[in-house]
């Protein structure tokens, strides 16, 4: 006996599905302080728990998901802009903090035990989808700013002080906006870049 061909209403309902999950993992997040789990998540989203296991093992493999397509809204972005060096890499970092503050707590949630490096290194497509965004920006940056090109060593620092953590660190506490807190980060990102590339001519 043949299998039944999938039809187009299968693959529908399977996409809006799995984009439910991913928009309930954000909502949960942004409201409860304690853990959640998949039946948290498959309820949120008013599907079954068996059918949310069809799309991901865990609560941290929809985080990820999460964490890809708020990656890849900065990836679109970064690409369509006309503009360069500094200009280009401020705007892209300006569009980071707007995304970390309209996604909410599920940005602090995608955090790894393991090393921003080690993590980079390995390309998950979640973290390669904000390299890719973030590649143009931070090369002609450092060419105006008359610097080496650093590579991964460069998405190291800015990752270091545009971690979603920070971020709203700076909004919440200090009450900047997240347009001030863009520019302060920027500020420091320009001197870390320089004092990191005089530390490797230094040996």
């Amino acid at each position: 006996m043949t299998e039944a061909p999938v039809t187009g209403k299968v693959r529908s309902d399977t996409k809006r599905n799995r984009k439910h999950l991913i928009r309930a993992a954000g909502e949960l997040f942004a409201t409860m302080d304690g853990p959640i789990n998949m039946v948290d998540l498959a309820r949120h989203a008013e599907i079954s728990t068996a059918t949310a296991y069809r799309h991901f093992n865990s609560v941290a493999d929809v985080l990820t998901a999460y964490r890809y397509d708020v990656g890849l809204q900065l990836s679109e972005y970064s690409q369509k802009l006309t503009i360069n060096g500094l200009p280009l890499l401020e705007a892209v970092s300006l569009k980071w903090v707007l995304l970390v503050v309209k996604n909410g707590a599920a940005m602090v949630h995608t955090r790894s035990p393991e090393g921003y490096l080690a993590r980079l290194r390995q390309r998950p497509a979640y973290l390669q989808v904000q390299a890719d965004a973030l590649d143009r920006p931070l090369r002609e940056a450092a060419a105006e700013l008359g610097l080496d090109e650093l590579g991964d060593e460069a998405m190291f620092l800015w990752n270091i002080l545009f971690d979603p953590r920070e971020i709203f660190d700076l909004i919440d506490t200090l009450g900047l906006s997240p347009a001030q807190a863009s520019a302060r980060l920027m500020a420091t990102f320009k001197g870390a870049l320089g004092g990191w590339a005089a530390g490797k001519k230094a040996g």
